[in-house]
């Protein structure tokens, strides 16, 4: 365990990149992170690990947990490819969701061993930031029953889903993130079951 907990946080801002060479580039830090403290273990002179929060927006795609449900997608390959939509299967929790232009993407790559250990505790705290971002704008965002994210009017007729959450943590160092819709196409979700839920709705800042 280390001795010294370092909760600085480098900031950057990727831009819009395609999904898959976001992903590697994650994959790449949480290894050196985990190098880190995996060589600490070993010495007696220990050294920090750093934390990451990575602001990007990706090009259309459709991304599914590993537990997901392909059948979650509504369309075919063809489609996908008629109209530009990747569809990557990856290693963060939860299931399909749509990322795209107008949707702010955060990635936190952080060694929870600096602040807290413990999954659950981290993603209401994702949660929170979001709540707390949309009442900024004066919009009510809340918790939705055994349902990771943040929903507008959730447990109504008229709950509708507008931050997505999804992450992963190896040796306590977190990856993928949340989505958090401004002024997303929201046509794009409707080729999917969002999250694998049926019957309520996707929403953005814009649409609210």
């Amino acid at each position: 365990m280390m001795n010294y907990k370092n909760k600085n946080v480098i900031i950057e801002n990727w831009g819009l990149l395609n999904y898959k060479y976001a992903w590697n580039k994650q994959e790449e830090i949480l290894q050196k992170i985990i190098d880190v403290k995996i060589n600490n273990r070993k010495i007696n002179n220990i050294k920090e690990t750093p934390n990451y929060i990575i602001f990007l927006e990706h090009f259309p795609v459709y991304s599914i947990g590993k537990n997901g449900n392909k059948n979650n997608l509504l369309i075919n390959n063809s489609a996908l490819l008629k109209y530009g939509i990747d569809y990557v299967k990856t290693n963060r929790g939860g299931d399909i969701t749509f990322h795209g232009p107008g949707q702010i993407v955060v990635y936190p790559i952080l060694d929870l061993e600096n602040f807290f250990t413990d999954i659950n505790k981290y993603l209401r705290k994702l949660e929170q930031v979001i709540i707390d971002t949309l009442a900024d704008y004066n919009l009510k965002g809340e918790r939705s029953s055994d349902e990771t994210g943040v929903w507008l009017s959730p447990n109504t007729p008229f709950a509708r889903k507008i931050c997505a959450i999804g992450v992963r943590a190896s040796r306590w160092v977190t990856m993928h993130g949340f989505a958090l819709n401004i002024n997303t196409d929201l046509s794009y979700f409707e080729n999917i079951i969002p999250c694998g839920i049926n019957g309520k709705a996707v929403t953005s800042l814009k649409r609210n």
